[in-house]
C-alpha cells in the first residue's frame, strides 16, 4: 500500500534472508526505545537543496487541499457526489503530507533523525492506512463517472447522501482492518539493536528488515495486503473506465462525447499521480535491482507530496464549479 523504499524488504521480494528468531521472553528488552532515519542515502550533501522545493510542495498542498475541504463544506452547489469524494480525497493527502513531511524537512535542515519506535510505528499505520483509504476513494469517484455517464437518470437516485458516506466509512474501515495488522506484526518482532532506516520516513518493509528475526510473514502479508487494496482497486477502475468508454462511444454527437470525456479528466489525472509511482516503485523493487537506491527514495518522497499539491491544482483549473466555490470563499459569496 504505497510505495515501498529500498531500504525495505520488499526490495527483495520473498527472497529476504531468514534471520534467527528470537525467544519471545527477551522481546520486551529487544524493543529499541528510538530509530533513526537517514534520509536521502549518497545525497546527504544535498539535503538542503532538497528541503526548499519540499517546504514548497508542502506548503501548497496544505493550503489547496484545506481549501478545497472548506469550499466544498460550505458552498452548497459543491454538495453533490463527485465533490464529496474529492473533499475526502484531499483530507488523506493532508494528513499524508502531514504525517511525512514535517519529519522530512527536520532531517534536511536540523539533521534531526532521531524518532521514538511508537512514532514510526504511527508514520507506518498513517503511510499505508491513508494510502488504502486514498485507493478506495478514487475508486468510489470513478463508480460516480460510470454512474453518472451510464446511468444519468438514475445518478441522484444511486448516489445519495447516505450512500455516499457508507462508501466513505466502508473505506476507511477496510483500510484500518488492513493496515493495523501491519503494525501488530512489526510490533511483535525482535530488533537487537538494529536502528538505522535509509530513508526519510517509516514504512512497513523498511522497519521490519531491522528485526534480528525471520519477517516472511511480514513480506507475504505486506504483498498479500497491497494487492488485495490497491491491486483489486486499479482492476475495477480499469474496468470502470472501459464501460464508461463505451458509453461515451455510444453518444450520438462529437459535442456529447467531449462534454462527457471532460468531465473524467480531472479524475484521469489524479488516478495515473496516485498508481503509476506506486506500481512502478512496486515492479522496480523486485525486477529492477539495478536502481541506485536513492531514485526509489526520492519517488517514494515525490509519492507522499506531488500527488497532494496537484490534486486540488488539476481539479480547480478543470472544474469551473470548484474554481468559482474557492472564490467564493475567499470572497465571501455562495454560488
Amino acid at each position: 500500500m504505497g510505495p515501498e523504499s529500498e531500504g525495505g524488504a520488499a526490495s527483495n521480494g520473498l527472497l529476504v534472508p531468514p534471520r534467527p528468531v528470537m525467544p519471545a521472553a527477551n522481546h520486551s528488552s529487544l524493543v529499541p526505545q528510538s530509530l533513526f532515519l537517514v534520509g536521502i542515502p549518497g545525497l546527504e550533501r544535498f539535503h538542503l537543496w532538497f528541503a526548499l522545493p519540499l517546504c514548497l510542495m508542502y506548503a501548497v498542498a496544505l493550503l489547496g487541499n484545506l481549501a478545497l475541504v472548506v469550499a466544498i463544506a460550505l458552498q452548497p452547489a459543491l454538495h453533490q457526489p463527485m465533490y464529496v469524494f474529492l473533499a475526502m480525497l484531499a483530507t488523506t493527502d493532508v494528513v499524508l503530507s502531514c504525517t511525512t513531511v514535517p519529519k522530512a524537512l527536520g532531517i534536511f535542515w536540523f539533521q534531526s533523525r532521531a524518532i521514538s519506535f511508537g512514532a514510526c510505528l504511527a508514520q507506518v499505520f498513517f503511510i499505508h492506512f491513508v494510502s488504502a483509504t486514498e485507493s478506495a476513494i478514487l475508486l468510489a469517484m470513478a463508480f460516480d463517472r460510470y454512474v453518472a455517464i451510464c446511468h444519468p437518470l438514475r445518478h441522484a437516485a444511486i448516489l445519495t447522501h447516505a450512500v455516499i458516506w457508507r462508501i466513505g466509512l466502508a473505506s476507511f474501515l477496510r483500510a484500518f482492518s488492513a493496515v493495523v495488522t501491519l503494525v501488530f506484526l512489526l510490533h511483535r518482532l525482535p530488533y537487537c539493536g538494529h536502528q538505522v532506516i535509509p530513508h526519510t520516513y517509516c514504512e512497513h518493509m523498511g522497519v521490519a528488515r531491522l528485526a534480528c528475526a525471520d519477517i516472511t510473514v511480514n513480506v507475504v502479508y505486506g504483498l498479500t495486503a497491497a494487492l488485495s487494496t490497491l491491486g483489486i482497486d486499479s482492476v475495477l477502475i480499469c474496468a470502470s473506465y472501459v464501460l464508461i468508454v463505451c458509453a461515451i462511444l455510444r453518444l450520438p454527437t462529437k459535442e456529447a462525447r467531449h462534454k462527457a470525456l471532460d468531465t473524467c479528466g480531472s479524475h484521469i489525472c489524479v488516478i495515473l499521480m496516485f498508481y503509476t509511482p506506486a506500481f512502478f516503485s512496486f515492479f522496480t523493487h523486485r525486477f529492477g535491482h539495478q536502481i541506485p537506491r536513492h531514485i526509489h527514495i526520492l519517488l517514494a518522497n515525490l509519492y507522499v507530496i506531488v500527488p497532494p499539491m496537484l490534486n486540488p491544482i488539476i481539479y480547480g483549473a478543470k472544474t469551473k464549479l470548484i474554481r468559482e466555490g474557492v472564490t467564493g470563499l475567499f470572497l465571501g459569496k455562495h454560488i
